[in-house]
């Protein structure tokens, strides 16, 4: 290419992302703070003014406690109690560090919600190569289309926007997070009723991300982020029933592909209602499918407002929560989960609030997320309906993998304050391992012909 050649593709090209509403990367002196005043994830490095939150000094160490054989993580902090516990009759004093929908599970549940306060730790870390892709995202990456694709993103893969300007790269940062490479689970779900009975949903979910899948050809796969299967092991009537996701990055540009293969029917067929507000799978309806992982897929249909950062009582270091001692029935509690198993600590966090554009539909029209600046993981989730009513909220209790160095969810719960019933996703308590990373996946693994063999029961 001549440097006349050069110059008129540049060109274009700068013309071309001003035509789609670019927003620009940031400056290479910008970009110094990653691993200086910011965390290498983009963080505030410094602790608060009263160190209640204090410095990032690394996160957990790979040796923070033990795993059992099964996968099953110690807690680091098991000697540690409460510092206080905020109750339905002492909630006023903290109601500034709390969010509308905690408030409101405190007048639900004012005999049995409370928010067990423990001190703070900044546990969050990722492998040096995530550190990399992250600083290469800040140079690099560009929201496109309004804010609903990325533009020089496919190399990096991770952490969008580690330095965000505005209320969709926060979002992004939840998205192109970092989720442990190729990832297989074994976990529940459970609905239960508002007398606390429930009956569990076994799940074997396989993510799978681009680089670490065999056979695949990363120039056609440029716009996936990841690859998702999910097979229901138990009860016995929705065994077999296998769910096949590709998650795309621009979803305007390519949708959400995904499949569904009906054990009952043996047939495997396209599954466009797994998106936006379509229906969670055998969530009896307490979830939508955008609430997994408590926010998922596509932006377009919300503007996104950033609000600020703020300090707050999150969920946080869950590990009495995720333990293999527990059984279920120890969890799920009528009205809400056993908070007495729960951990919250102070923590920064980045407040965005998406609100349905104009001729968009979906069911939650208002929804407020609340971000952890180190994980950029949701910790709370408020929604809201129709009539600006407060109608479900959400609380993701995380752990920090310490050997493999990624956030997990230990417990995504969903409650929804005017049925009073609840969703919680994610338990594996009782099951027969814990995480598994590093698990071999082919391209092959993940297409619709693959489902019928994955629904075998």
């Amino acid at each position: 290419m001549t440097t006349k050649q050069f110059t008129q593709f540049g060109a274009a090209m700068t013309l071309s992302l001003l035509a789609g509403g670019v927003m620009a990367a940031v400056s290479p002196e910008e970009a110094t703070k990653l691993g200086t005043t910011l965390t290498p994830l983009g963080a505030e490095k410094a602790a608060n003014a009263d160190g209640s939150v204090p410095e990032w000094t690394g996160g957990l160490q790979t040796n923070a406690a033990a795993v059992d054989a099964n996968g099953f993580l110690d807690d680091p902090f098991v000697s540690e109690k409460p510092l206080f516990t905020i109750t339905a009759a002492n909630v006023e004093q903290y109601k500034d560090k709390l969010s509308p929908g905690q408030v409101a599970m405190f007048k639900r549940y004012a005999a049995t919600y409370k928010i067990p306060v423990y001190p703070s730790h900044r546990t969050m870390a990722a492998p040096q190569a995530i550190y990399d892709a992250a600083k290469k995202s800040a140079l690099n990456t560009v929201a496109v289309d309004d804010g609903n694709g990325l533009s020089n993103f496919s190399d990096s893969r991770y952490y969008a926007f580690p330095i965000p300007k505005n209320g969709v790269e926060v979002i992004w940062n939840h998205l192109t997070r970092y989720r442990g490479g190729n990832v297989r689970r074994l976990i529940t779900q459970a609905t239960p009723q508002t007398n606390g009975a429930f009956t569990m949903v076994h799940f074997q979910d396989d993510l799978a991300s681009p680089t670490d899948v065999t056979d695949l050809d990363m120039e056609k796969a440029s716009n996936v982020l990841f690859y998702f299967k999910q097979r229901v092991t138990e009860p016995s009537r929705l065994a077999g029933n296998v769910l096949l996701v590709h998650e795309t990055i621009d979803q305007n540009k390519e949708p959400r592909l995904a499949w569904v293969y009906n054990a009952g029917q043996r047939r495997v067929r396209r599954a466009p209602q797994v998106a936006y507000d379509g229906p969670g799978t055998a969530a009896d309806g307490m979830r939508t499918s955008d609430n997994f992982e408590m926010f998922n897929g596509a932006l377009d249909r919300y503007d996104w407002k950033l609000i600020g950062k703020k300090e707050m009582y999150i969920p946080y270091n869950s590990y009495k929560l995720d333990s293999p001692k527990l059984k279920y029935e120890d969890i799920l509690k009528a009205g809400h989960i056993n908070q007495d198993l729960t951990r919250y600590e102070l923590h920064r966090v980045w407040e965005v609030e998406a609100t349905v554009k104009p001729g968009e539909r979906h069911i939650y029209a208002k929804r407020h997320l609340f971000v952890d600046e180190d994980s950029w993981q949701v910790a709370l989730a408020d929604h809201y309906d129709g009539r600006g009513q407060l109608w479900r909220v959400g609380e993701g209790h995380p752990t920090v993998h310490y050997q493999q160095k990624v956030a997990t969810y230990s417990v995504e719960a969903l409650y929804d304050i005017i049925a009073g019933r609840y969703i919680a996703l994610g338990m594996k308590n009782e099951e027969k391992r814990g995480l598994e990373f590093g698990f071999k996946a082919t391209i092959a693994d993940y297409t619709p012909a693959a489902l019928r063999n994955a629904g075998v029961r």
